[in-house]
């Protein structure tokens, strides 16, 4: 009696587990993709956090419905691992939130093939094997959405973040294509451009490797630099996680979503003015 009662019980939370909406969420040790666990576990989702190093994450493995798991974007193992079990855990997958990523900054001419491979390893072609990972399930039960964390350097350019910029403007054509593709069954794509914050990404997960001794763009990049450390940063991560998932529950068509004030506003600049005038105007404003 007491043990059928018990298996009675266990299915009972597993049905109401998996009539749950679920969410997959990649880099979700910290920053942005920390801040959006904790917002759609607070909200009631079911949560696959997926990070690099999951046995050092204590405070996340301790929140009912969310399954912390490992997730290398440069690892193809470890994201079908990931991608399954959190299927087998939680029944499917109906938000993929791919946010993991890193920036570079130093000139073109003087980065290193590691770093020029990397950075577009991580955020592009990361991105590109999490989403083939997840899309089977998505397309299986003809529901989905995808959000790409991409940012307002997707759609404008700052000095010296080259190969960052290079990646970002490719997510976000990536994606705008990717709707043509999913839309017709039932799934949709997102993009999210954050603008400045205080988060990993512009402390230990930046790769400076500067101008490698090459003397004529040391004194620009040095300026760049002294500009950068006083460039204003809000710490209102959670306003980010919140826009994801605003993208996730609206139900719009709607692709983009920045988000930030210096975001709105350096876009709203930018479709007003020409290439040469912006180009000025940004030469001005980072001192190089």
């Amino acid at each position: 009696m007491g043990a059928g009662h018990s298996l009675d019980l266990c299915m009972e939370q597993l049905i109401q587990t998996q009539m749950k909406k679920t969410v997959f969420i990649t880099g979700a040790s910290s920053g942005f993709g920390k801040a959006t666990v904790k917002l759609f576990h607070q909200k009631g989702w079911n949560v696959i956090a997926t990070m690099r190093s999951p046995e050092n994450e204590k405070e996340l493995s301790a929140f009912s419905g969310v399954l912390v798991t490992r997730l290398d974007v440069t690892d193809n193992s470890s994201i079908g691992e990931a991608v399954q079990t959190g299927i087998r855990q939680f029944g499917g997958i109906d938000v993929l939130v791919n946010n993991a990523g890193f920036g570079t900054l130093g000139t073109l001419e003087a980065a290193p093939e590691e770093a020029i491979q990397q950075q577009f390893e991580v955020n592009v072609f990361g991105l590109i094997k999490v989403t083939k990972a997840v899309l089977p399930d998505m397309r299986a039960r003809k529901t989905g959405i995808i959000i790409n964390v991409s940012s307002v350097g997707g759609r404008v350019t700052f000095p010296f973040c080259t190969l960052y910029h290079a990646t970002k403007f490719a997510v976000e054509g990536l994606t705008e294509s990717l709707q043509y593709e999913l839309n017709p069954l039932g799934i949709r794509t997102k993009l999210v451009e954050p603008g400045g914050y205080k988060t990993d990404f512009a402390g230990r997960s930046m790769n400076i490797y500067g101008t490698d001794g090459l003397d004529d763009y040391q004194q620009p990049f040095e300026s760049f630099l002294g500009r950068l450390a006083d460039w204003p940063m809000s710490e209102n991560i959670g306003e980010v996680a919140e826009v994801i998932y605003e993208a996730a529950t609206d139900g719009a068509e709607k692709l983009r979503y920045p988000v930030g004030h210096d975001a709105v506003q350096l876009l709203e600049t930018r479709q007003q003015i020409d290439d040469v005038v912006f180009k000025k105007m940004m030469v001005g404003q980072t001192g190089i």
